[in-house]
């Protein structure tokens, strides 16, 4: 949720994690377009007017980087011709304050219930290729061979690339864990470890890079 009025957002947040969603907050324009290119969200909830960065340049912009997560706009400007900016600019729902939180669940479940594109079954990253079906691996002509849960760490973070994948969104994705706790940052951290010598270790170009104190990233270029 891109919100910059403190109490609206508080009263979203409490509304939506009493309903069992997971709810990050952005209250300028520039955190929330950070998060929304480096993290991965089932929805995006938009204020229009935000400091920093309009929420109309936010959708604009994550359009002409193809980004697909359903946006839903909440705004107090309900003129026709503004409704018709924010969803000709490539908004899924537009909900104008003040509004029913009844309401904006619907929308939400509504938009969320369309899920996400098919899911491509074959990931590449320069050299590095596994097929999700057969659940083989390859960096050129050379197999590896992963554990169940490397696997899925690594699809994760192919399906991601070029983002940073923090543990958070691995405890929650991967590991299915939704309360993180050290000991599984340190199971993660080991995964990763593993995973790395893997992959990247016997090859001269690495893939598989640590930012230091916010997650990791699969990126052919350097950080």
């Amino acid at each position: 949720m891109i919100e910059d009025e403190p109490k609206v957002a508080q009263a979203i947040h409490k509304g939506l994690e009493s309903e069992n969603y997971q709810v990050t907050v952005a209250s300028t324009g520039e955190e929330g377009y950070f998060l929304a290119t480096t993290r991965a969200f089932d929805l995006i909830l938009l204020d229009l007017l935000l400091p920093g960065r309009s929420g109309l340049a936010i959708l604009a912009a994550l359009r002409k980087q193809k980004c697909q997560t359903p946006v839903l706009i909440l705004t107090a400007r309900d003129a026709v011709e503004d409704r018709v900016l924010g969803l000709d600019t490539g908004a899924d729902d537009y909900v104008v304050k003040p509004f029913a939180f009844s309401e904006l669940l619907a929308r939400i479940r509504a938009l969320t219930r369309r899920g996400r594109p098919e899911q491509a079954l074959i990931l590449r990253l320069s050299d590095l290729e596994i097929d999700c079906v057969t659940r083989k691996v390859r960096r050129g002509k050379q197999e590896i061979d992963l554990t169940a849960k490397e696997f899925e760490l690594l699809e994760y973070m192919l399906r991601h690339q070029g983002h940073i994948v923090s543990r958070e969104m691995l405890a929650r994705d991967v590991w299915k864990v939704t309360s993180r706790a050290t000991p599984l940052d340190n199971v993660i951290d080991v995964h990763i470890a593993r995973l790395r010598q893997k992959v990247d270790a016997p090859f001269k170009k690495k893939l598989l890079k640590t930012i230091r104190g916010v997650g990791f990233v699969l990126k052919e270029k350097d950080i």
